[in-house]
């Protein structure tokens, strides 16, 4: 009788394992919206697509750390002015002194690591997760970020997939 009970709990056990990891790997890490309003009609495919701006000419942090990072109000009138580009929205932040309250478009839990510099060093471009972004309008989270996506594209990329290469 008590070996009965062992093997069941085992069982039982094994099949709550499988099931938690069946849920990690199909969940998606990101629950926010898809397309948030933003507080101003900024247009990738304007900038991106239209005027020819590399994605790393804003996100200049991409390139050297974790995160993409967003220029501040007085990097984008550096172009603004000089091209009498007049944006009263914009303007008005500058005159304030604030910054652009951007809604986040892609988010990722605190336990995943997501360094945007090795990506970039590693010869991904930007429209690999973020779609095509001169063609978007307005910006949409192109991917869902679920951890088979990324392990989809490490195994593609002969990549590691070890636990502690994403999960900190």
């Amino acid at each position: 009788m008590k070996k009965s009970w062992l093997i069941g709990g085992f069982v039982v056990a094994v099949g709550a394992i499988v099931t938690g990891v069946a849920m990690l790997y199909s969940l998606p890490l990101d629950f926010s919206e898809r397309a948030p309003v933003q507080p101003l009609m900024f247009s990738h495919k304007l900038h991106a697509g239209v005027d020819g701006i590399h994605c790393l000419f804003c996100h200049r942090y991409a390139a050297k750390s974790p995160v993409a990072g967003l220029p501040a109000v007085s990097f984008c009138m550096t172009c603004h002015p000089r091209f009498g580009l007049e944006i009263k929205e914009l303007e008005a932040y500058v005159r304030d002194r604030k910054p652009i309250p951007w809604v986040r478009v892609y988010s990722l839990p605190d336990h995943v690591y997501f360094p945007h510099m090795m990506h970039i060093r590693a010869g991904l471009v930007c429209a690999t997760c973020h779609g095509d972004v001169t063609a978007i309008e307005p910006l949409t989270r192109f991917v869902d970020l679920k951890m088979g996506w990324c392990l989809g594209c490490h195994r593609q990329k002969k990549v590691s997939i070890d636990c502690w290469t994403c999960h900190v």
